[in-house]
């Protein structure tokens, strides 16, 4: 395993891409099924397709490994500071996938600090297609994955209210003002020069 960190990122938080080489198995192939069982994929926790290629949910365990197996990730963008559990590393390692982790801390109202410059960089490791498939998520699939897509959804145009109608719909009743927010005044001039890779047909109906 070798582990390369990014440059330090704001707020002191540290982004870092986590290679696993991928191990030799005898596991079936993906669709083979051993005689007279039937796989039941069982997806995440509010598990979504954001894009082409980019999925979100909240945390996988053991019972979704299967499912995501399915999706043939190349990669998983985790966006919280804890250490990747040994059981999600070996998947990665079986499965020859990339881990790029960007650690920001949960904030709960009245003082959330989501740090853009994390979001920044997270946002260039999505819209790089080498990375494609990817998956993003963090522990409910809700608050920093929501703030996450939310900003990528800026790039695609979308307007204001679709975004937020989006953010609601994993968020729910523990909807922050604070999130919205920074959805809100994130400024994506820095991406300008960037090829979008993705799909924005939504924008141009919700503007």
């Amino acid at each position: 395993m070798r582990v390369g960190s990014r440059s330090d990122l704001g707020g002191g938080e540290r982004g870092s891409l986590i290679e696993v080489s991928p191990a030799n198995n005898n596991r079936p192939a993906m669709g083979e099924e051993r005689e007279g069982e039937e796989e039941l994929l069982v997806p995440p926790l509010n598990f979504a397709m954001v894009d082409n290629g980019i999925f979100r949910s909240g945390f996988p365990d053991s019972a979704t490994f299967s499912f995501l197996q399915s999706l043939g990730l190349r990669s998983i963008l985790y966006l919280c500071p804890e250490p990747y559990p040994a059981a999600n590393y070996e998947f990665l390692k079986d499965n020859g996938i990339r881990l790029f982790q960007f650690g920001i801390e949960m904030c709960k109202e009245p003082f959330a600090n989501i740090p853009e410059e994390t979001i920044r960089e997270a946002l260039k490791v999505i819209l790089d297609v080498r990375n494609h498939p990817v998956l993003i998520h963090c522990k409910r699939g809700k608050h920093r994955t929501g703030c996450l897509v939310g900003c990528l959804r800026k790039l695609q145009r979308w307007c204001l209210s679709s975004i937020f109608d989006e953010y609601q719909r994993y968020a729910a009743a523990k909807a922050r003002v604070s999130d919205q927010r920074f959805m809100e005044l994130f400024d994506i001039s820095s991406f300008k020069n960037l090829p979008l890779s993705f799909s924005s047909t939504r924008s141009s109906a919700n503007r």
